[in-house]
């Protein structure tokens, strides 16, 4: 069997799983959580992407690769810097929002709160699963875009324009993106996936397969954390990102 490069993002409840050979587009899964996502991948994936943080900082906000995202991601309000690793624990926002300004001297966002239990499952899974550390990278959907394209999206993901414009991007990246995005968006029946779910899974799956340009990482010499793991972005380009990059 071919190896998998795997594109899977985390949306209401679920998380759509988009696998790629490198042949080209292979299948779609649908699965309840990072574990079932790894039990499903463990024997054949080369790499899984995912656009929940790996790595967290236990002292400081935001991480490293969010900073300097921020850079490329100016105007938007795409990146949600994660909690510190103890905040993630906590049930209530209130009691969140207290151990992350206390660890940090910044506020915890109802957004960055809302995600903290995805965040939590994912850093529980890879400070307990050793072999699944080096198959795992995080990547963010906008910054993908945002490589692919040469310039940040301008329209928001959830309208009409902000899926042309990324269905645009897909296609000049890769011709058979349009029938792929399609095939997707099929297999998802009787599950409850949100439309611009399904165009970042594959933007991460064409991340992470080999293809036109490199595989990248931002920050570039990543740190790690105190459990051992990189706190980046993953993309893929010809040449690293520059701010004033166009296409």
């Amino acid at each position: 069997m071919s190896d998998y490069y795997v594109g899977s993002v985390a949306r209401d409840g679920v998380w759509l799983a988009v696998a790629y050979t490198e042949a080209g587009y292979d299948h779609t899964a649908v699965v309840g959580g990072v574990g079932e996502l790894w039990t499903r991948y463990e024997d054949d994936a080369e790499r899984i992407a995912i656009d929940v943080p790996v790595g967290l900082e236990s002292t400081t906000a935001p991480r490293a690769n969010e900073r300097a995202a921020f850079e490329y991601l100016a105007g938007t309000d795409a990146i949600v810097p994660a909690p510190v690793r103890e905040a993630t624990r906590k049930q209530r926002y209130r009691t969140a929002a207290r151990v992350h300004e206390r660890k940090t001297d910044s506020e915890l966002s109802r957004a960055a709160f809302e995600r903290a239990h995805l965040v939590n499952a994912v850093d529980d899974f890879l400070t307990t699963i050793d072999e699944a550390q080096p198959i795992f990278v995080e990547a963010h959907p906008e910054l993908c875009y945002r490589a692919f394209a040469g310039e940040a999206m301008t329209e928001q993901p959830g309208v009409a324009a902000g899926y042309a414009e990324r269905m645009r991007t897909l296609a000049e990246f890769d011709r058979d993106a349009p029938p792929t995005v399609q095939s997707v968006a099929e297999a998802t029946a009787g599950h409850r996936v949100p439309i611009p779910a399904v165009l970042d899974a594959v933007a991460l799956a064409l991340t992470v397969r080999p293809g036109p340009g490199e595989l990248r990482s931002l920050p570039a010499d990543p740190p790690r954390d105190a459990e051992g793991l990189p706190m980046r972005y993953v993309y893929r380009s010809d040449a690293p990102l520059s701010v004033g990059e166009q296409r």
